[in-house]
């Protein structure tokens, strides 16, 4: 039992990296994907209920559901960072401290989400343009996925304290259980008690408690300073202040990406209702945009894998005091997100018609509205996937900054070189197109927006991550307490 502990909790500050980060990256890869793919069942077992215009509904509560989950579940990076940096640094008093601090910390904020997304969930939709029975739809659906919201913060928080110690193993096995269980509840929910939107996030939020429950039966059963006691638990001010140090910049950033994605998603239904349909009746630029954001999903976490390793790898490393190997690190992070980007997008683009029918979107049925929400799908494959590399970059820079503690130059970075880019082009370009164009050309404007954040977003996190490493270093060699042993490993 014990071989099988260490093995599962990685050095990541010894021997070669490339071969350090697959293994870190590639069970947290698998338990991403198999998590993108039971939220992509949702939308295809809801495509077989009554409701024709489920999948759009749920596909347009994404970024409302995200704008409320981030603000608090992203403080779980905050966890992460510094679980992982007193790891490094050996202090395992300190790692006790956080861990039991951010246990209390994911109830509090998932209990203050979940009080929050019931009591917005209306009136935000209906300003994204949803209405009629697509709005009523939407709003079920995430009245039901914010009971589950309480145990969808622990699981993160959870997860993110045994990545930190380098077990992503733990977390696949876990998460592939309870998504096969989300699955069959699915089936059960639509197919044999005739619900529809509801089924589907009752589901979520069931697999979402039993996934809690067993992480932390786990760490119960720790060994090590992660060990998880209900004796223990409390919030250290210490241990609660640079959690939220962390943690609160990632927060407000993936809430306001999720406003941004919000403006947008106002504006594909904006490009929807342009096109003149019932809306009461089947909504197609909305579920064909909603279709090929999920498939997007399955390149996005596989890439965003990357990201969380780099952010674990750097923190280790941080605290201890291998500071030149993050050089090494970030390369081989580029270089491991191009490949995985590349080879995702490929593997998308090649099968998009047997993915998207998936959805229930085909160009065969002779139907327009069908054909139309086939080619909005198939449009923001091509403008999005194809530079999905791109977005790749941005999150492994970010995140190497964010491991070095610099949490708010990654979100400022962020917000400046993606949101606000993204909401100037939508109230200036995207206006311009539809005023004077087709409604597809208001289409492609929208899609076009993110790559030309992207790409502004990577170059300056790059810059930032090179400037705030050599400063540290250059900080760290100066010091007189720095002996030799410490440079001489930093020199590797």
């Amino acid at each position: 039992m014990e071989l099988v502990k260490k093995k599962r909790n990685l050095d990541l500050t010894e021997g070669p990296l490339l071969g350090k980060i697959m293994l870190f990256v590639l069970p947290l890869m698998a338990s991403n994907l198999l998590q993108t793919l039971y939220n992509a069942a949702d939308m295809m077992v809801v495509g077989l209920s009554h409701e024709p215009n489920a999948v759009g509904a749920i596909g347009t509560t994404g970024a409302f559901i995200n704008m409320i989950i981030n603000v608090f579940v992203g403080f779980s990076a905050g966890a992460n960072v510094v679980v992982a940096r007193h790891i490094g640094a050996k202090d395992d008093t300190a790692v006790s401290r956080t861990v039991h601090t951010a246990i209390c910390m994911s109830l509090i904020f998932g209990f203050v989400g979940m009080g929050l997304g019931f009591a917005v969930s209306r009136p935000v939709l209906r300003l994204l343009g949803n209405q009629g029975n697509l709005l009523e739809l939407a709003v079920t659906y995430t009245y039901f996925y914010f009971a589950g919201v309480p145990f969808i913060s622990l699981t993160n928080y959870l997860i993110s304290i045994l990545r930190a110690k380098g077990d992503t193993k733990t977390p696949l096995i876990v998460l592939s259980s309870t998504g096969i269980l989300n699955v069959l509840l699915n089936l059960f929910f639509v197919l044999i008690c005739g619900l529809s939107v509801e089924g589907v996030a009752m589901a979520t939020a069931i697999s979402n408690l039993v996934s809690a429950l067993v992480l932390l039966y786990i760490l119960m059963r720790e060994k090590g300073p992660c060990r998880f006691s209900f004796k223990k638990l409390q919030i250290e001010r210490h241990s609660f202040f640079n959690i939220l140090h962390i943690g609160i910049p990632a927060g407000i950033q993936g809430a306001l990406f999720s406003v941004s994605n919000m403006l947008i998603q106002s504006s594909i239904v904006r490009v929807n209702n342009s096109y003149g349909y019932d809306p009461n009746g089947y909504q197609p630029v909305v579920d064909g945009n909603a279709s090929a954001a999920n498939l997007e999903g399955f390149v996005y976490t596989a890439t965003n894998a990357i990201g969380q390793a780099a952010i674990t790898f750097t923190s280790q490393h941080v605290g201890a005091m291998k500071l030149r190997r993050i050089k090494k690190l970030m390369l081989s992070c580029y270089l491991v997100t191009l490949g995985i980007a590349l080879i995702s997008s490929l593997f998308l683009l090649v099968l998009h018609r047997p993915l998207l029918a998936l959805y229930g979107v085909t160009d065969t049925s002779g139907d327009p509205m069908h054909d139309l929400a086939f080619e909005t799908a198939l449009t923001r494959m091509l403008w999005v996937i194809i530079p999905y590399f791109l977005l790749a970059f941005m999150e492994v820079g970010g995140s190497v900054v964010r491991g070095l503690g610099k949490s708010m130059t990654s979100t400022i970075v962020s917000l400046i070189g993606a949101c606000l880019f993204r909401v100037v082009w939508i109230s200036t370009i995207f206006n311009f197109v539809m005023s004077t164009s087709t409604p597809k050309a208001g289409l492609i404007s929208i899609f076009i927006s993110y790559p030309c954040s992207w790409v502004i977003t990577a170059l300056i996190h790059f810059c930032c991550a090179t400037l705030a490493l050599r400063k540290m270093i250059k900080r760290f060699d100066s010091l007189p307490t720095a002996n030799s042993k410490e440079k001489a490993e930093n020199s590797i």
